[in-house]
This record gives C-alpha cells, sequence and structure tokens, in this order.
C-alpha cells in the first residue's frame, strides 16, 4: 500500500509513519508533505497513491483547498486538533479522522474501514466540509485551560489568554497580565480548541488574541510585525502566506 503524508508537523508525521509501519511493514510512505502548494506540486506530478493521510490545517491553509486545485479521487483519512464532537461533522465521505495525538488503535481501525471500503474510493465532499468550517461554533470551544505550576493545578480562563508560542517542542500560554504557564498540548491541538473569531495563528510558533495586539507595522513586500501586549520575548511576524487571511480576520 502507497501513502502519502499531508502534515506539516515532522514529529507527528514521523509518528504516524512509524504506527504506520507497525501495523504493516509493507506500507510505503512516498513523501511527507508540509503545505497545500506542495501538496498540489507533488500530486500534479506523481501517480495518485492508495491513500492520503491529511492535516486539516496546513502551513499555507486548509488541506480541501488541495481538491479545489486538482481532480483527485483518492482515499482521504483526515488528521486533525479539533475536539471529538467537532469531528463527527466531518465524517461526510472521508474514510475517516484521527485525532490528534493519533491513537494506533483508532489507527488501525480507520485502516480496517479503508480496506472494507477500498473498492469504492470517494473524494470528500468539500462544500459541507469548507461550509461547516466558516460556521461559527460559539459552544464548542474550550473556555479554560488546566495548568500545572508545582505541585498545583489552577484554572486558565482562555479570556485572560494574551497570546499561545511553541519554543524548543513546548507549549506555553501567556495572561494578559504577562504570566508565562506551559501547557500539555501541541501548538496545532491549541489551535483547534480556540475560538477563531478571538484567536489567530499568525505563523508556525504563535496563536495571538486579537485583544494582545498593541500594533501591526508593515514591512517591505507585504511583510507585518506585531507587537503584542504583553511583550513577546522575540519578534512576532505574521507569515506571508497568511497576511490575507490575517486582515481579513482583523476586519471582522
Amino acid at each position: 500500500m502507497n501513502v502519502v503524508i499531508i502534515e506539516d508537523e515532522d514529529r507527528t508525521a514521523h509518528q504516524l509513519e512509524r504506527m504506520l509501519k507497525k501495523y504493516d511493514p509493507r506500507v510505503q510512505v512516498l513523501t511527507q508533505l508540509p503545505s497545500v502548494k506542495e501538496a498540489v506540486d507533488w500530486f500534479s506530478g506523481n501517480p495518485q497513491p492508495d491513500l492520503a493521510f491529511m492535516d486539516i490545517h496546513l502551513e499555507d491553509g486548509l488541506a480541501f483547498r488541495i481538491f479545489e486545485q486538482l481532480d483527485l479521487t483518492l482515499p482521504v483519512i483526515f488528521t486533525t486538533a479539533y475536539d471529538e464532537y467537532v469531528l463527527k461533522a466531518f465524517k461526510v465521505n472521508s474514510i475517516d479522522y484521527l485525532l490528534k495525538p493519533v491513537d494506533y488503535d483508532e489507527l488501525v481501525a480507520a485502516l480496517t474501514k479503508f480496506k472494507s471500503i477500498r473498492s469504492e474510493p470517494a473524494l470528500p465532499n468539500l462544500n459541507a466540509l469548507l461550509q461547516f468550517m466558516q460556521q461559527p461554533q460559539p459552544s464548542g470551544f474550550k473556555e479554560r485551560f488546566m495548568v500545572s505550576i508545582g505541585t498545583k493545578i489552577h484554572s486558565v480562563e482562555v479570556s485572560d489568554s494574551a497570546y499561545f508560542y511553541s519554543e524548543d517542542k513546548a507549549t506555553f500560554l501567556v495572561t494578559k497580565g504577562g504570566q508565562l504557564l506551559p501547557l500539555e498540548y501541541s501548538l496545532d491541538q491549541v489551535a483547534g480548541l480556540l475560538n477563531p473569531t478571538h484567536f489567530f495563528r499568525v505563523n508556525r510558533q504563535f496563536i495571538v488574541a486579537r485583544t494582545a495586539i498593541q500594533s501591526i507595522n508593515a514591512y517591505s513586500a507585504g511583510k507585518l510585525k506585531l507587537d503584542l501586549r504583553p511583550t513577546a520575548r522575540q519578534e512576532v511576524f505574521v507569515s506571508m502566506s497568511r497576511v490575507s487571511e490575517f486582515k481579513d480576520w482583523l476586519g471582522r
């Protein structure tokens, strides 16, 4: 079985590949693709594999945009950090979904399902998926994080969060008061738990609250630098691929 993994987190992709090899050593992972653009380029020049694993949020947009640009009929198993209740709406015509971090038993179940319907591969219903993702979900997003500080566990309201960032494979929450708190989530998982009306992932390292943006500085070639409140430990730029979406988000 030839497989393609479309995932922008190397660690997640490697873990998935190891689990696939554990399931069946004959599985061939042809490539790992971190973005919509690279996926479109690869599929344009290569035969379609038997199966694709796709993270929904890639470094330059939603994975569904791959299907908007290409006439692909390969079956897909989506991977995502969205809460399980939301994922029920994603079942549509895709083979299945895997909630991050991927569980081996769930992977086996998804592959078993794939094999049972392999003779009739289905193209995901992109319109239904995209319409759902554009709808507000006021009651389904995380309202607080439980944070371990020493021997105590504290509840931190999401509304008190200024921004989230990753550093050295760790994820941190910075409160509006400047408190730095470690989280037991990857930044990709955090992105799926937050209400996109109030938070935006400006690059691979930072998710910022609208209320934390103190000023926006324009650089050459359309590059944007953010001044956050409280001040971040490093300079925070909006990725070039997300500038347009960021401006739209600010204007809502």
